[in-house]
């Protein structure tokens, strides 16, 4: 799961989120950063019945919080949405591609935009995704923006990934 911060960045980027059933989301700046929420059709809760763990399916939840404006919220993007993300950032340009290469140390996502080669490395796929997410969206609201570094690295050669296997 990608961290809030690159969350924050990815919605101010532009990543448009249109909520669906099992989406995960943050709410920022209401003392509740370090949760995190996901939509779903019924409210489930793990409570402690007799000594033994339960599964407890509730009717309502007992919060204050009746709803929310999700404008107040940042949707956490699943790595499997991050990367539909990317597909769709990319369709644009001339040659789709994207690889992604996972390993002891880390994921780096390979893509090609701007007809240049560019890897981002991060500590786990989904970072790795929004970080190539993150330099799309940007690169195409400032078309001056260049191959630097958004929040990780980019190897220049686009020929480093880590050890262990492609995806």
């Amino acid at each position: 799961m990608i961290s809030l911060d690159t969350a924050k960045k990815l919605k101010q980027a532009g990543l448009i989120w249109i909520p669906s059933l099992h989406d995960f989301f943050a709410i920022p700046e209401r003392s509740l950063d370090d949760k995190l929420f996901v939509i779903s059709d019924l409210l489930v809760t793990i409570e402690q019945l007799q000594g033994m763990q339960v599964v407890s399916f509730q009717g309502a939840s007992e919060w204050a919080l009746d709803y929310l404006v999700t404008a107040d919220t940042v949707w956490v993007p699943r790595e499997d949405q991050l990367r539909q993300a990317l597909e769709a950032a990319l369709l644009s340009e001339e040659t789709q591609e994207i690889e992604l290469v996972s390993g002891l140390n880390g994921s780096c996502c390979t893509i090609v935009f701007g007809g240049e080669r560019l890897v981002f490395r991060a500590p786990d796929a989904g970072e790795a995704y929004s970080l190539a997410l993150l330099h799309v969206l940007i690169s195409k609201q400032e078309p001056g923006y260049g191959t630097g570094v958004v929040n990780g690295s980019i190897d220049p050669q686009g020929d480093k990934p880590p050890d262990e296997a492609v995806l």
